[in-house]
C-alpha cells in the first residue's frame, strides 16, 4: 500500500508541476513579430511550362524559371487556380522539380480576397507524415493491446509537455535547465505510472529514471561550461538571435535542456528494463534479499547498457554523417576537428546522455533492490 501510495503521490505531482507550468506559460504570451499576411496553403500542379532565362548575377550563366498553374486545394481559397513563378537557380537544396499533379505548399499574401505574389515554398509532405504516425499508432495498439494505448496516451503527454509548457516558457526566456529537469521529471512519473502501473517497480524505475536524466544533465553542463560550449553549434540557435521577441535566451542553458530531454528516452528505457526483470525475479523467488535482487538487476542493466549507449552515441553519429564525409574530404587534421565547437556539442551531448544512461541502472538496481526486499520481508512478517 506504501509503494502504491508513493507512485499515485507522483504522479499527482507531476501533474500538478506541468498544470503550474502550463498555465504559466498560457499567462502573458510572448509578443509575436508584428501581423502576419502571407499565408500557406495546399495546392496541385496542373501545368508546368519551364523558360531560360539570363542570370544577369553572372552574364551566360542561364538558369531556369517555371511557370506554374495551380489550383488550391485546402482553405479559403479552395478551388481558386493561381500562377506561380518559381525560379531555379542550380541548387539542389533550393530548387523544386515538380510535375503536373504533384502536390505542393504554396506561399502567397492575400489582399482583397486575392491572392498576390504567390511563390513555391515546398513539396507537401503532412500526408505522409500521417499516414506514418497512423502506421505507428496502429502498431502499438495491435501489438502492444492495452499497454499500446496507454504507450499512445503518454506519447500525447510527452508532445503537450514538450510543445505547450516547455517551449512556452522557453521562448518567454525562463532558466531552460530548471524548466528541462521539471518537466523531464513530470513526463517520466506519468510515463511510468500509466504504462507500468502503481507499484514498487514504477517507483524504483521513476527514481532511477530521474537520477539519471539529472545526472546527464549536471555532467553536461560542467563540462560544457569547462570547455566553453558557445551553445551555438546548431543553425536554430542562431536563427533565435533574430527572433522577434528580442529575448535574452540563455544559448548554452538551452544546449543543456536539449541534452536533458535527449537523454530522457533512453534513460526511461532503462530503468523500466531493469525495474521490471528484478520484478519478475521476486515473483519467480519471493524469498530473495535484496542482494540478489541487486545483482539481478545489474546483470539485466549491463546487459541493456550496452545497446543502449550505443544508439545513443549512433543516433548522434547518424545525424552527423554528412559533416563527417565533408571534414574527410578536406582531409581536415584531427586536432582541429576535435576541437570544433560542433564536433564538441555532439560529443558531450552523445557521451552525457550515455554516462546518465548507465548510472540509471546501478540506481534502479538499488531503488528496486532496497524497496522489492522491504516489500518481501513485510510480506513475510504479514504470515501467521
Amino acid at each position: 500500500m506504501f509503494y502504491r501510495t508513493a507512485v499515485i503521490t507522483l504522479a499527482i505531482g507531476a501533474v500538478l508541476v506541468l498544470a503550474t507550468l502550463g498555465f504559466w506559460a498560457a499567462g502573458g504570451e510572448a509578443e509575436m513579430g508584428g501581423s502576419r499576411t502571407e499565408t500557406f496553403f495546399r495546392a496541385q500542379v496542373l501545368s508546368v511550362e519551364k523558360i531560360e532565362i539570363e542570370n544577369v548575377v553572372t552574364p551566360g550563366l542561364a538558369l531556369e524559371q517555371q511557370l506554374l498553374t495551380v489550383q488550391v486545394t485546402s482553405g479559403p481559397f479552395q478551388g481558386r487556380r493561381i500562377t506561380v513563378v518559381d525560379n531555379h537557380i542550380g541548387h539542389p537544396a533550393y530548387d523544386f522539380h515538380v510535375q503536373p499533379g504533384d502536390r505542393v505548399l504554396v506561399s502567397a499574401e492575400a489582399a482583397g480576397g486575392e491572392l498576390v505574389n504567390a511563390h513555391l515554398a515546398d513539396y507537401v509532405r503532412d500526408h505522409y507524415l500521417a499516414y506514418l504516425i497512423g502506421g505507428f499508432v496502429l502498431a502499438l495498439v495491435v501489438i502492444g493491446g492495452l499497454k499500446g494505448v496507454k504507450t499512445v496516451v503518454t506519447l500525447v503527454i510527452t508532445a503537450v509537455a514538450v510543445g505547450w509548457v516547455l517551449l512556452p516558457l522557453l521562448l518567454k526566456g525562463h532558466n531552460p535547465i530548471i524548466l528541462a529537469v521539471l518537466v523531464s521529471a513530470a513526463v517520466v512519473a506519468l510515463t511510468f505510472a500509466l504504462v507500468g502501473g502503481l507499484g514498487v517497480k514504477t517507483l524504483a524505475a521513476t527514481i532511477g529514471t530521474i537520477g539519471g536524466v539529472v545526472a546527464a544533465g549536471v555532467i553536461a553542463f560542467l563540462v560544457g561550461s569547462a570547455a566553453q560550449l558557445s551553445g551555438f553549434a546548431d543553425e536554430g540557435a542562431v536563427a533565435l538571435l533574430y527572433v522577434p521577441q528580442e529575448i535574452r535566451f540563455d544559448f548554452r542553458g538551452i544546449l543543456f535542456a536539449g541534452i536533458i530531454i535527449g537523454a530522457m528516452g533512453a534513460v526511461m528505457d532503462v530503468g523500466m528494463s531493469v525495474a521490471s526483470a528484478m520484478e519478475e525475479v521476486r515473483k519467480a523467488n519471493p524469498a530473495v534479499r535484496p542482494r540478489g535482487l541487486f545483482h539481478a538487476g545489474m546483470n539485466v542493466g549491463r546487459d541493456v547498457m550496452g545497446t543502449m549507449a550505443n544508439t545513443l552515441i549512433l543516433a548522434y553519429t547518424g545525424a552527423a554523417i554528412p559533416l563527417l564525409l565533408v571534414f574527410l574530404a578536406y582531409d581536415t587534421p584531427f586536432l582541429k576537428i576535435a576541437n570544433l565547437d560542433m564536433i564538441a556539442t555532439e560529443v558531450i551531448r552523445a557521451l552525457a546522455g550515455s554516462i546518465g544512461l548507465i548510472l540509471c541502472v546501478p540506481l534502479t538496481a538499488l531503488a528496486a533492490a532496497l524497496l522489492m526486499g522491504r516489500q518481501s520481508v513485510d510480506s513475510r512478517a504479514s504470515r501467521p
